[in-house]
């Protein structure tokens, strides 16, 4: 089973809270039932001295002087029958009922005592008491059923058990919300962890966390802060690894060119310098997403390097770069820029556009079009990159910008494009929009962003 603060919470709240809460009942009990029995008790005993006034020696022989009206008077009770006896030190019955129970003697003349006891088969309360008679030392008893008793105790247990059901209910009703506020701070914390984007390794605040919490986040900060800088010295590391091989790329790649110009005769050597310069292409595209990657990822991103940018003007350069590239699939590129401008990264929103472009012309069947465009609004600016490709499936939509996905394994490429343009996207606060093409032909993606200042303000 899984632990859980708040279950142990509650078993040692509660299980304590229930257990007090019984003895506190039962000590109530007694405090209650203990004076009803005393009083009880006393009317027995104010009956037995009643009845030891009414005794006379007659010669050698106690008699009780009780008329038949002050019988039936001391007998009277609209609730339990009342039995009495006389007797003397030899045990003869004197007076009253014969059937008395043998009783209990106490030594000590005036001193009455009550027990429990049997008459006729019922259950009764006895009291006996001891007076003298001239020298003549007599009990007396007095015995009384326990109708009204038990009605009595019935009623004070009644009344203590609902009140403990209620205390009870209250009781762990206020357990169960003071563990829930005091668990209250971690739930709020795990949203804000849950909430927080996953590249998000920023120190978790400490304003206003119970005392108890602090170490725990303490340490929490500590690990992240590890983590960010572990990150941060790979993304560095890829970053110059990815820097460091642009240049012997390029160099081996203008060496490959220059062997085609001067062996363009030889059919052979050019077939295999084309082979090697499309795959120095290939790695010189990598290795510029690598850098691009480094770039964008969302823990090297400084908003201090935003400047305004104009995004017309930045794409028409940017896509200056695949004119050739889609010629070659005989792709028309169109345009379809307005004026744009956007607080951003102007080298991150090239590759973000590098990105964009590059995926349309590879997906993009030959003599097919790629649109790309640019538009402002009172709110947002934003990138459209449109081609008249295959499109992409609705089950791919959200795995496609997840890094190394690939839709189709057919069309070369690293799968890391999209999860660029994902990252620069989040760097700038902007939100990705993807929908098929007019008469569902082709894929648009949009790119928007937030109106010029805001992320100046932020």
């Amino acid at each position: 089973m899984t632990p859980s603060i708040r279950i142990d919470l509650l078993k040692w709240l509660i299980a304590p809270l229930l257990t007090i809460n019984l003895i506190g009942t039962l000590l109530i009990y007694m405090l209650a039932w203990n004076p009803a029995q005393t009083a009880f008790d006393q009317s027995l005993t104010d009956a037995a001295h009643d009845l030891r006034l009414n005794l006379r020696l007659k010669g050698s022989r106690v008699e009780l002087d009780l008329s038949a009206q002050a019988e039936r008077m001391l007998r009277f009770n609209h609730f339990d029958q009342i039995f009495y006896v006389v007797r003397d030190a030899a045990g003869k019955t004197l007076a009253g009922d014969k059937d008395f129970p043998p009783m209990l003697l106490t030594e000590r003349t005036d001193e009455s005592f009550a027990y429990d006891g049997r008459i006729r088969g019922g259950a009764v309360r006895i009291v006996v008491t001891k007076a003298m008679v001239g020298d003549n030392a007599v009990w007396i008893g007095v015995a009384e059923t326990l109708s009204k008793r038990r009605d009595i105790q019935s009623r004070i247990l009644f009344t203590l058990l609902s009140l403990e059901a209620v205390l009870v209910v209250v009781s762990v009703a206020i357990v169960w919300f003071a563990v829930t506020e005091g668990l209250f701070t971690l739930q709020k914390m795990q949203a804000e962890l849950d909430a927080r984007n996953p590249s998000d390794l920023s120190a978790i605040s400490e304003k206003n966390l119970p005392l108890e919490l602090r170490p725990f986040i303490k340490a929490i900060n500590g690990l992240l802060g590890r983590a960010q800088s572990d990150g941060k010295a790979r993304q560095s590391f890829l970053a110059n690894v990815a820097h460091q091989l642009r240049t012997p790329l390029a160099g081996f790649k203008t060496q490959l060119e220059l062997i085609l110009q001067r062996h363009a005769q030889e059919p052979e050597t050019t077939h295999s310098a084309n082979l090697m310069l499309a795959t120095v292409e290939r790695m010189i595209r990598q290795t510029n997403q690598l850098l691009s990657l480094a770039r964008a990822e969302p823990t090297q991103f400084e908003k201090k390097r935003l400047e305004i940018v104009e995004l017309d003007k930045l794409m028409e350069e940017a896509v200056q770069h695949f004119v050739q590239e889609a010629d070659k699939k005989d792709i028309d590129i169109g345009f379809d820029l307005s004026p744009a401008k956007v607080m951003g990264d102007r080298f991150l929103l090239h590759d973000l556009i590098d990105n964009l472009v590059d995926n349309a012309i590879r997906y993009s069947q030959g003599g097919g079009s790629v649109t790309v465009g640019c538009k402002q609004d009172a709110t947002t600016a934003r990138i459209i990159i449109e081609d008249r490709g295959p499109g992409v499936p609705l089950e791919h939509r959200e795995k496609i910008f997840s890094r190394f996905y690939r839709v189709d394994d057919k069309v070369a490429g690293s799968g890391l494009g999209l999860s660029i343009v994902r990252d620069i996207a989040k760097d700038h606060d902007a939100e990705i929009i993807l929908e098929s093409g007019p008469d569902g032909k082709g894929t648009v993606f949009s790119v928007v962003f937030p109106a010029l200042g805001a992320l100046r303000a932020a």
